[in-house]
C-alpha cells in the first residue's frame, strides 16, 4: 500500500472512530450496558479517548510497515487530538444539538 492510500486510510478510520461513540447507546458498538436509558456524556467522551488511542496504534502500525517511525514530541499528540476532536463533531451535533423526533406508539 502506497503512503498516500495509508493516509486516507487512517483519516477514514478516525473519521469512523470518531463519531462512533454518538452513532449508538452501546459501549464500544459492542457492549450493551444501559437498557432504557442513553449513554452518559462521561462514557461517551471516554470511548473517545480510547479509539484515538486505537486509530493512533493503526497509524503506528502504517508508519511501521512503510518505514522507519518518527519521534514525536506533545505538539503532535496536541494537534492529532484536536483533529479527532474536530472529527468528532458531526457525531455530536447529530447526538446532541438537532432535535430527534420521540416515536409515539399508540
Amino acid at each position: 500500500m502506497s503512503q498516500s492510500a495509508s493516509v486516507w486510510l487512517v483519516l477514514i478510520v478516525a473519521l469512523i472512530a470518531a463519531n462512533l461513540p454518538f452513532a449508538n447507546e452501546r459501549l464500544l458498538a459492542l457492549v450493551p450496558l444501559w437498557k432504557h436509558a442513553s449513554k452518559p456524556l462521561a462514557a461517551r467522551f471516554g470511548e473517545l479517548v480510547l479509539l484515538y488511542f486505537l486509530v493512533g496504534g493503526v497509524g503506528l502500525l502504517f508508519e511501521r510497515r512503510l518505514g522507519q517511525i518518527s519521534p514525536q514530541g506533545w505538539e503532535f499528540y496536541a494537534v492529532t487530538g484536536a483533529l479527532f476532536i474536530v472529527l468528532a463533531f458531526p457525531g455530536f451535533t447529530w447526538r446532541y444539538l438537532l432535535k430527534h423526533r420521540k416515536h409515539r406508539a399508540g
